[in-house]
């Protein structure tokens, strides 16, 4: 085997605000799996946590892990068995590996996996390394050829664009209907993006900073609206809470028309959130998490092949991985980012 196939770098998260560019191993790729060179990889809001608070929700860092599962790249090597996926060839990276047994992927639901293994997940141990590295190995299964008109870059916003596709489908029909969305971050922005291919009637977008805002503007929202200094309060029929702010919850709720659906995507902190559920019981409200994705992920980077205007709208940042502090400093500044990505290529 190369040295190429033998080590790399890679973005590791040895413990809360200890960040570095280390150097790893890579797997020969085995049977059924696919080294992969690493092209583009998007920062996400887990990454971020993990960064700043060494953990997500109940995923708590206990050893160094690569970060990253917003992954594009370039066929490397397929190992034995792999076909049509031949050395050169563009391709985007799910990133969960479901177990296939447990009830829940007995039953379909593969993205509510118990043992699924994600990327750049400390959810179990040993953790899960992520794609923030210039090589890595992963299961065929794992590994997309992209649609004909779809680049490389565009194609690392398949597995948020996923989260949203995911989201919007846990609502059914929404041709026609008004809808609100909490919380004007890449997830955010997606949904109503997605909300706008699927003919929507009228999206509207809240957020405390006028930035994001713009950005659901360009993803296609008919009203945009500052909370910072008043609360929102008109109803909808649809309200997505994209924020993932407890404290955002009790205006979701108000916003949700009665017998409407609320739809919970951002990710609260670990423990217990208070919830006025008197409200959800007298409203008939309809409340609904929505939790990562499955088979969206072909759908969604047919939808980026179909319409570049979602990447050029919400890609505000590039950085090569070794400028990886600006990187996450700049992620992490709303006033003037919105999605941050990686361009591993240099």
């Amino acid at each position: 085997m190369s040295d190429i196939l033998r080590a790399t770098e890679a973005l590791v998260i040895h413990a809360r605000e200890d960040l570095r560019l280390d150097r790893v191993s890579v797997a020969e790729p085995g049977r059924g799996e696919v080294t992969v060179r690493v092209a583009w990889g998007g920062i996400c809001s887990s990454d971020m946590h993990y960064l700043k608070h060494g953990g997500v929700g109940a995923s708590v860092l206990r050893k160094p892990m690569i970060l990253g599962h917003e992954i594009s790249g370039f066929v490397e090597r397929p190992g034995p068995g792999v076909s049509g996926l031949a050395p050169g060839a563009p391709v985007a990276i799910h990133p969960a590996r479901p177990c296939g047994d447990c009830p829940e992927c007995r039953r379909g639901l593969r993205h509510l996996c118990r043992e699924t293994r994600f990327l750049g997940s400390a959810a179990f141990l040993p953790h899960t390394d992520g794609g923030f590295r210039r090589l890595m190995t992963v299961a065929a299964s794992q590994v997309y050829p992209l649609p004909q008109d779809l680049d490389v870059r565009s194609a690392c916003l398949g597995e948020p664009l996923s989260v949203a596709l995911h989201a919007i489908a846990r609502t059914g029909d929404v041709r026609g209907k008004t809808i609100l969305v909490q919380g004007a971050g890449p997830i955010g922005a997606l949904i109503v993006a997605g909300l706008a291919i699927a003919g929507a009637g009228a999206v509207f977008a809240t957020d405390l900073q006028n930035f994001p805002l713009s950005i659901a503007r360009r993803m296609g929202a008919t009203f945009v609206i500052n909370t910072a200094s008043a609360p929102y309060l008109a109803e909808h029929d649809i309200v997505f809470e994209a924020s993932g702010a407890a404290s955002a919850l009790p205006t979701a709720i108000a916003c949700t028309a009665k017998g409407g659906i609320l739809v919970q995507v951002g990710m609260f902190p670990h423990g217990n959130v208070g919830i006025p559920l008197g409200q959800i019981l007298a409203r008939e409200l309809d409340y609904r998490g929505s939790f990562r994705f499955d088979a969206e992920f072909g759908t969604a980077l047919d939808l980026l092949a179909a319409h570049p205007w979602i990447a050029d709208g919400l890609v505000t940042h590039r950085f090569g991985l070794t400028a990886f502090d600006e990187a996450f400093a700049t992620s992490l500044n709303r006033h003037q980012s919105s999605k941050v990505l990686f361009d591993m290529s240099g």
